[in-house]
């Protein structure tokens, strides 16, 4: 159980896209998120989907080829978890510099191609969504990065994260600690389905630039 084999899917991954799991000493199935936990450990494909059809499957036991305890809630768990680090992450990039807050800032950071994400509170209204929106397509009109945002916090964790009250939209600038924030929110992101649409978005500005070119 060493190689980094998905138990649902029986696909080897990178330990990215995978979630580590390892038995207690109460023989309960533990959500290993940081993978540092010791013991024999198996994996699986990191979202929500994958690992509540290992619970049901009892696949669990058959990879420890033991009797184990599955949490009944093991899918809000981990979600619980990847949640509380990507957070964390974000309020040690804060203390670093690289957090920017507010809709004015954002803007600019985006605008400005400092951003590296953009993340909006899930209470956050469409006006203001719509006028950061606009900023991301305008960064790649004019040949700039695809700056992704995720609705993943209330206003509540973010504020209480960054520091902040009534912390709507904020921006992850493109420097070493906004780099660890990435990493976290995107794997909470992969979890919770992704942002398809919004990825889909970028490109769609990025194709109509590229079709405007071959026609000149």
């Amino acid at each position: 159980m060493n190689d980094r084999t998905c138990i649902v899917t029986r696909r080897q991954a990178e330990a990215d896209e995978l979630i580590r799991f390892v038995v207690g000493p109460d023989s309960a199935v533990v959500p290993d998120i940081k993978r540092n936990l010791p013991g024999r450990g198996c994996w699986v494909t990191a979202d929500r989907l994958h690992i509540e059809k290992a619970a049901a499957k009892n696949l669990f036991a058959r990879a420890f080829k033991a009797q184990v305890t599955v949490p009944a809630d093991i899918g809000d768990m981990v979600d619980g978890l990847l949640s509380r680090y990507a957070l964390g992450m974000l309020g040690l990039a804060r203390k670093a510099g690289a957090v920017v807050l507010g809709a004015a800032k954002v803007e600019t950071a985006v605008r400005d191609g400092q951003a590296l994400l953009v993340l909006h509170a899930t209470e956050a209204s469409d006006d203001g969504v719509r006028k950061i929106s606009q900023a991301r397509r305008a960064t790649v009109h004019l040949g700039g990065p695809a700056i992704l945002a995720y609705k993943l916090f209330p206003e509540a964790e973010l504020s209480l994260a960054l520091g902040g009250t009534n912390v709507i939209h904020a921006a992850v600038l493109a420097q070493d600690a906004g780099l660890a924030v990435e990493k976290r929110v995107v794997a909470l992101d992969r979890y919770r389905g992704g942002t398809p649409n919004d990825l889909a978005m970028l490109a769609a500005v990025a194709d109509e630039d590229d079709a405007a070119e071959d026609m000149e």
